[in-house]
């Protein structure tokens, strides 16, 4: 008889269902915008003026990044807390409370986005994904965002209660595995975000409003990177907690160890804030001793990972051979690679170890100066979000959807299909974005190509690298579109069966009695965790605003400006040009 996830916890699954819809919408619309850019900066098929590029751009980059990432992740967290404590959460008003809140500034930031492109819109948040100033954004694009995330703070909050409830009647109980993972990442989530809640609420929205008349740019970009990096392991930690409970299971086996996988959570919860400043390294601004801080911050991080590489591994070894697998690495013939859902996760971990690769190169302060502002980052982001996050949620949803409905997928060769057509898009896309990073192409822009320049790649040609982002854009489209098909079929017309797998999790090793208690002292890990952004963060925010003040260099917010002509500007930057 079945154990699915509804029969359990009805009402809990008809929010968890509403967040994976909101989900799997994001994910088209900025899917099919992704699409739309691909095919114009290749010049492949213009579908916009270029001048509307900025908007699509803005639109894929929050709706993809931000809207279909978080909203997937508010679901499973849900889904992790309540299977893993044996218990629905206390006050199901209250979750559907945060899930209304989160849409109506998703709503009010997609509004404020189209007002570029459509007219009857009296508004623009032209300010792309990374929305720091010098750009400014209608005021309706914050507001959004602010209660975008105050939403997701509602949302850890309900985890929490219901874990506190839990553990008032276990008390000697260590916290399942599942809700430690949540729990962990939403304590260095509250402490991430609260550079973005700082600079959208002090500077960003008033200055909007008109309440003050100008901003510190360099003080904003490094509030937004106080969150703009850890905001990636919000993404990841979902993925990371699906690697670590659904692999093994559909594998076959068992966890390899549930102590390391805390340790790797712990380790995400004290690391993953001191980094931004590593997405700064061409800014001025900030003083090199600074920068090479958040450069050995970020290497630290590599250690989670490789972490999480070997005992996911391990435990899809044990899985392959309690299924017969035999060999060094013929074991890896008897793995379920049938199954959609285990085939997506497993090429989503291999695609973000290469992706790993490429961010080492990123972090090193002196080689991430050839490779920042090119699309070697956007291909090192796809491989990322791009693979790893979204693939894995894609794949894990054949799973969840029919334990959430109470149905069989509609087709699961279709998703087979899917999540490998999206690792051959990606590995098209990616590598050639990577290439053309290598010689010097530009990211962020519509145009590519400088006037009177032509660049000249080592290895093929132009044409070339920008016909494989062409097909990998459109195979990833593709890709995208079959699996909101076999979504939405197994929603309205999958059949109903007992066979849907139960909702429960696969063993382990090694359990959580062979790891010493203190890993589960919250308070000691994110203790440690503050004082390291304290040390990270206090000198190079000091010293900004000490050389260009809160509100930019001899600025008071409360006294009517000066206002300077632009032309005046340019005419005197040209008397002192050569």
């Amino acid at each position: 008889m079945r154990n699915a996830y509804i029969d359990q916890f009805p009402e809990e699954a008809r929010v968890i269902r509403a967040t994976l819809w909101s989900s799997f919408l994001a994910l088209m619309i900025g899917g099919t915008l992704g699409l739309i850019q691909g095919l114009h900066r290749t010049n492949v098929l213009r579908f916009i003026p270029s001048q509307d590029y900025y908007t699509v751009l803005t639109a894929h980059g929050v709706l993809l990044v931000i809207t279909f990432t978080i909203f997937f992740l508010v679901g499973i967290f849900t889904w992790a807390v309540t299977t893993s404590l044996d218990r629905g959460v206390k006050d199901i008003r209250f979750t559907w409370g945060w899930y209304a809140m989160m849409t109506l500034g998703t709503l009010l930031v997609g509004v404020s986005i189209l007002g570029g492109v459509v007219d009857q819109i009296p508004m623009n948040a032209d300010v792309l994904y990374t929305f720091y100033s010098p750009f400014q954004a209608h005021p309706a694009f914050y507001v959004g965002f602010v209660l975008f995330v105050v939403g997701t703070w509602l949302a850890g909050f309900d985890w929490f209660r219901t874990w506190w409830a839990w553990k008032k009647d276990n008390p000697d109980e260590r916290i399942p595995l599942p809700t430690f993972m949540a729990l962990t990442t939403m304590l260095f989530w509250y402490l991430s975000s609260i550079g973005v809640a700082i600079s959208i609420l002090a500077f960003l929205l008033p200055w909007s409003l008109g309440i003050i008349d100008s901003v510190n740019p360099l003080l904003t970009r490094t509030l937004f990177w106080f969150f703009g990096h850890p905001v990636v392991y919000f993404w990841l930690m979902p993925a990371y907690m699906l690697w670590y409970t659904m692999l093994p299971k559909l594998s076959g086996g068992k966890l390899f160890s549930d102590p390391l996988a805390r340790v790797v959570f712990v380790l995400f919860l004290i690391l993953s804030t001191p980094v931004g400043i590593h997405h700064q390294y061409l800014d001025p601004g900030i003083a090199e001793g600074f920068k090479f801080i958040a450069m050995t911050n970020t290497m630290f991080l590599l250690l989670p990972s490789l972490l999480t590489a070997f005992t996911v591994v391990a435990s899809m070894e044990h899985g392959a051979r309690q299924r017969g697998g035999e060999g060094y690495l013929s074991w890896l013939k008897a793995l379920p690679w049938r199954d959609p859902a285990f085939t997506g996760m497993a090429l989503a971990g291999l695609m973000f170890a290469a992706g790993g690769f490429s961010g080492m190169i990123n972090a090193g302060l002196s080689i991430n100066y050839l490779v920042h502002n090119s699309w070697w980052v956007v291909g090192h982001f796809h491989l990322t979000v791009g693979t790893a996050v979204a693939l894995t949620f894609m794949a894990a949803s054949y799973w969840f959807i029919p334990q959430l409905t109470g149905k069989e997928i509609w087709n699961r060769s279709l998703g087979l299909v899917q999540v490998v057509l999206w690792f051959i898009g990606m590995t098209f896309m990616s590598n050639a974005m990577h290439r053309a990073g290598l010689f010097g192409m530009p990211r962020r822009t519509a145009e590519p190509q400088y006037q009177g320049f032509s660049f000249d790649p080592a290895v093929g040609t132009v044409a070339e690298i920008d016909a494989q982002i062409a097909l990998g854009a459109a195979l990833l489209t593709l890709s995208v579109y079959l699996f909101i098909t076999n979504m939405v079929l197994t929603t309205i017309g999958g059949s109903t069966s007992d066979a849907i797998p139960d909702n429960t999790y696969a063993g382990t090793l090694s359990g959580p009695e062979d790891s010493p208690a203190i890993i589960d002292n919250l308070k000691l890990w994110t203790s440690i965790a503050v004082v390291l952004v304290i040390i990270a963060y206090s000198l190079p925010l000091a010293s900004i605003i000490d050389a260009g003040g809160l509100f930019g260099p001899g600025i008071d917010p409360w006294k009517p400006s000066v206002v300077v002509d632009p032309s005046l500007v340019l005419e005197s930057v040209r008397g002192v040009m050569p």
